[in-house]
């Protein structure tokens, strides 16, 4: 089965101010479904084709542009959407609330060590909340469409979220102030979500 570009559960406009339509529109549409197309591409008549998404990642031959440039960007991209929610967000509670208290010391220190990492991230790429086996988390960025599931990357875990910090994630709305895209993004974290994907991974 090929990879498919995955719905988004709710409208364009739904994240607005934070994130506009048109951005979305682009992001999704466009800038997803060309990954989605050239990953589908990359490992067609492979022995990739019929893997998951994270067997071909964590198993990536790194030299292989165009699997890990579209696998992470399919893989970065279906991650991020899934975290981001307009109503039912939830809030930060439970064992990740005491998982990220342990690593950071409190929700705002957290919540500087993820702005930075983001903010810092030197041209394109993403920054990462990532759960290790037995809980512990970690903060963390990595470049282009790299991700922590990939050999070698530096931070490792399982991300469990994460913000595109590429010019087409925010750029129409923002211009060049990323520090005010992040800020934006904290406005619209789907916590239960990340929650799940913690209990998932840990």
């Amino acid at each position: 089965m090929a990879f498919e570009l995955p719905e988004l559960g709710y409208a364009y406009d739904a994240l607005e101010p934070n994130i506009d339509a048109r951005t979305m529109e682009i992001h999704h549409g466009k800038h997803h479904n060309g990954y989605t197309t050239k990953l589908n591409g990359a490992i067609a008549g492979t022995d990739l084709e019929g893997k998951s998404i994270e067997d071909i990642l964590g198993n990536l031959d790194m030299s292989n542009g165009a699997v890990r440039n579209n696998g992470g960007g399919f893989y970065n991209h279906s991650l991020f959407w899934s975290v981001m929610n307009p109503n039912d967000k939830g809030r930060l509670s439970g064992e990740l609330k005491d998982a990220i208290d342990a690593a950071f010391g409190s929700f705002d220190a957290f919540k500087d060590a993820f702005s930075k990492a983001a903010a810092t991230q030197f041209g394109s790429g993403w920054a990462w909340l990532c759960v290790h086996p037995g809980g512990k988390v970690e903060v963390c960025s990595t470049p282009n469409q790299d991700n922590p599931l990939m050999p070698g990357v530096t931070c490792g875990g399982t991300p469990i979220l994460g913000i595109d910090v590429w010019e087409h994630a925010y750029y129409l709305n923002y211009q060049n102030r990323r520090p005010d895209y992040i800020e934006a993004f904290f406005n619209v974290i789907n916590w239960n979500e990340v929650e799940s994907r913690y209990a998932a991974g840990k």
